[in-house]
């Protein structure tokens, strides 16, 4: 449907583009190059620029000399003159941290995970963790500009339904319960869409603008940018592929099928090929936190150890095939893949994976498929979630131009 012009928003949305030029270029920018980039005029583009610096976003950082003729002053941003806070809930530990507009993290806590039935106990011990975080982080809160939450899927409204491994959270709604014990905005996002946001934001070339990102982590899930947008699908909780058929003598998953992706790349699954853990415990007596184990698993690898090394090359074969058959049917070209298993096995896992898309005979494409490592690290969940709110704030976005409502 067509929708009418916004005008009054356009003076936003010329400063939010500004912003963003002035933001990724590490060494800032110059009016002349601004001008040039953005179309605006000279004396626009001065009132927009005049803005920023009155709101501290951005700051004169020097002198260049391109050429004949005066020197130019360059503009950058201020870092540190907004900041934002993500959470992810994750079944092996609760993650928070908080970021200032560079993407930077400025504070990092880890707390176990909520395990009470009552969902205002839950609330607010992770808002006394916020408030926590604040105040080691040392910074004023009408600096913060939100709080974003990611969890694994499927989310409504701000309320979680049932995210798998994550029972205390079946059915809380955390946004308005977690904004009225902090006082501050509050964005709920499924982890792998939070992801491609804090990819997006942190993407200083504009290379990731359209391609998937594979989130490895205690589950596995698939996120998607077009035109440097996250797609989120008609309920926002795209980007479900534990089930993909990747190995038919892979592990009986609990849909009834065997060798689905989520089972076969679990951490368990792995632990398990690797002979690192044994017998048929049931998950409830699993260690919570698989890290110290993973971290066991890359060392034996690196070290030449077979049952180690047969593990790791199956895992990246069974990961190759997931990346192939979504890259089939979306035809992206580049996969960013990121999270905590990921951020843990990729010195042992990224080349046999690279060499296991090269001979992936289910390939359909007319060009091979990229392989790039997320920039967010081990906690690329938590810092996407507090990019969705720097995102959501400064981000330029021509629909903001459409009449609403």
């Amino acid at each position: 449907m067509r929708r009418g012009s916004n005008l009054p928003a356009v003076g936003t949305y010329n400063q939010t583009v500004v912003l963003d030029l002035i933001r990724r270029a590490p060494g800032g920018m110059s009016r002349v190059e601004l001008a040039e980039r953005s179309g605006l005029s000279a004396q626009t583009l001065s009132n927009v620029t005049r803005r920023l610096v009155e709101e501290g976003l951005i700051a004169e950082a020097g002198k260049v000399i391109s050429g004949p003729g005066k020197p130019r002053t360059l503009l950058a941003l201020v870092p540190r003159s907004r900041f934002a806070i993500g959470i992810h809930l994750d079944p092996a530990v609760d993650t928070i941290v908080v970021i200032d507009m560079a993407g930077t993290v400025v504070a990092h806590a880890e707390h176990p995970p909520g395990r009470s039935t009552d969902a205002g106990r839950l609330i607010g011990s992770m808002a006394d963790a916020v408030l926590d975080i604040i105040t080691r982080a040392g910074i004023d809160e009408d600096r913060i500009v939100g709080v974003g939450v990611a969890a694994p899927g499927p989310l409504q409204d701000g309320r979680f339904l049932t995210p798998p491994l994550l029972p205390a959270w079946h059915g809380v709604s955390i946004r308005d319960g977690l904004a009225a014990a902090t006082g501050l905005p509050i964005v709920v996002e499924k982890d792998v869409t939070a992801a491609v946001v804090g990819e997006l934001w942190l993407d200083r070339g504009y290379d990731v603008g359209d391609a998937m990102f594979l989130y490895y982590g205690a589950g596995i899930g698939a996120g998607l940018a077009v035109g440097g947008m996250p797609v989120r699908g008609a309920t926002g909780n795209a980007g479900d592929i534990a089930h993909l058929s990747v190995d038919p003598s892979g592990p009986i998953c609990e849909c009834g099928n065997a060798g689905c992706l989520g089972a076969s790349l679990e951490p368990d699954t792995i632990l398990r090929l690797a002979g690192i853990r044994s017998g048929q415990a049931p998950v409830e007596q699993l260690p919570a936190d698989p890290r110290p184990e993973l971290d066991r698993l890359r060392a034996l690898a690196e070290e030449g150890d077979s049952a180690a090394m047969a593990a790791i090359a199956l895992t990246a074969r069974r990961l190759a095939r997931g990346l192939v058959q979504l890259d089939n049917v979306l035809d992206m070209g580049v996969a960013v893949v990121g999270g905590p298993v990921w951020a843990r096995l990729w010195p042992v896992l990224r080349e046999p994976l690279r060499q296991s898309l090269a001979a992936d005979p289910a390939i359909r494409t007319l060009r091979p498929l990229h392989l790039r490592d997320s920039r967010l690290g081990t906690d690329a969940a938590a810092v996407g979630a507090a990019c969705l709110l720097l995102d959501g704030a400064f981000a330029a976005r021509p629909s903001d131009l459409l009449i609403t409502g």
